[in-house]
């Protein structure tokens, strides 16, 4: 009787544990389902309007994507238990393995996140051979360099109205009446740009124009 109450009581812990990594199981699939939907849901809310009413409204409307939280010793316990024992020839898949999808998407928030554009500037120096260095200089003697010209190259490539070209105005720098400023516009999601010149009337036709790239 004492050998059948024992067998009796090993098949109650073998159904309690065996129940235990049921529950366990099933616990751990409900934190992946939750943790699917949470991703799907965040990547449904960066996504970009094609009308946005300005841009303080995109930016509330923009949250960047939570980093997922790791694993407490709790959950890798339990995880454990429900997937059995290692044997010979199990090896675990660390985070070395772990291949970011992230990273291989294009997020729209970050696509259309306000940004300053990239650009290429130069500029060009040479001599001014006007009436006054004419007769006080000569080209073994040339006059002091100055700015000949200005080179801007700006690129535009993510420009959500695209059908917008960009443009540039010329305004007044402050009490200095040697210089100028230049500013850039194109539109969302791009900032003003600007930059200091010297101020005096600029060649800007179609072979020496500013370069906007679109």
């Amino acid at each position: 009787m004492e050998e059948i109450g024992k067998v009796k009581k090993r098949r109650e812990q073998t159904a309690l544990e065996k129940r235990q990594h049921e529950e366990e199981r099933e616990l751990l699939a409900r934190k992946r389902a939750r943790a699917e939907f949470q991703d799907w849901q965040k990547k449904e809310d960066c996504a970009i309007p094609q009308f946005v009413a300005n841009d303080d409204e995109r930016k509330n409307q923009i949250q960047e994507p939570a980093e997922p939280e790791p694993p407490t010793l709790l959950e890798k316990f339990n995880l454990n238990k429900a997937t059995g024992a290692m044997k010979e020839g199990d090896g675990v898949i660390g985070s070395v393995a772990e291949v970011n999808l992230d990273s291989q998407v294009e997020w729209l928030c970050d696509k259309y996140q306000p940004r300053k554009p990239k650009y290429v500037n130069a500029f060009h120096t040479g001599y001014e051979w006007n009436k006054y260095n004419r007769t006080h200089y000569d080209h073994e003697n040339p006059p002091p360099k100055i700015v000949r010209g200005y080179k801007f190259n700006i690129f535009y490539p993510d420009m959500i109205n695209r059908t917008e070209t960009p443009t540039y105005t010329c305004e007044d720098d402050g009490s200095n009446g040697e210089t100028c400023i230049i500013r850039f516009h194109a539109g969302s999601p791009y900032e003003d740009i600007a930059f200091r010149i010297v101020k005096k009337d600029w060649d800007v036709s179609h072979k020496k124009r500013i370069q906007e790239h679109v």
